[in-house]
């Protein structure tokens, strides 16, 4: 594994990410922003934080397998809501507990929520990018 996460003393530990993570890998891998599509290009979850979420996280390990990756490989996460307001917070942290049962992992690597306007079609409520580093 290329990736090793951390909270550092000195900074807050939080339960859903960790505010660092070191690469001693060689492979740097950019996926694209990913929305809730399934494979044939239909939205899941539609109206659904929470299921949009999931489906979001199912697509980067997607992603990130085709390449010989896990989510274990992330090195950073990048999270676009779309109308963000604090109060739909526990709708995004379900949504990323129902992926890591999936796929049997805790995702924890350093990540950034953003509120923004809109996505590239209206059903779509978040967008989730990801940074990895692989061996």
């Amino acid at each position: 594994m290329a990736i090793t996460l951390v909270n550092p003393d000195g900074l807050p530990a939080i339960d859903v990410y960790r505010q660092v993570s070191v690469a001693s890998g060689s492979r740097l891998v950019f996926v694209a922003g990913q929305v809730a599509w399934d494979a044939e290009g239909n939205t899941i979850g539609a109206g659904d934080l929470a299921a949009q979420v999931e489906q979001c996280y199912l697509n980067v390990a997607t992603a990130l397998a085709g390449i010989g990756g896990t989510f274990d490989d992330v090195a950073k996460l990048n999270v676009h809501v779309v109308d963000w307001t604090p109060d739909k917070m526990p709708l995004l942290l379900e949504g990323i507990s129902r992926a890591a049962a999936k796929l049997g992992t805790t995702p924890v690597p350093p990540a950034t929520l953003l509120g923004v306007a809109a996505l590239d079609v209206p059903e779509h409520m978040v967008e989730v990018e990801a940074t990895a580093v692989l061996d």
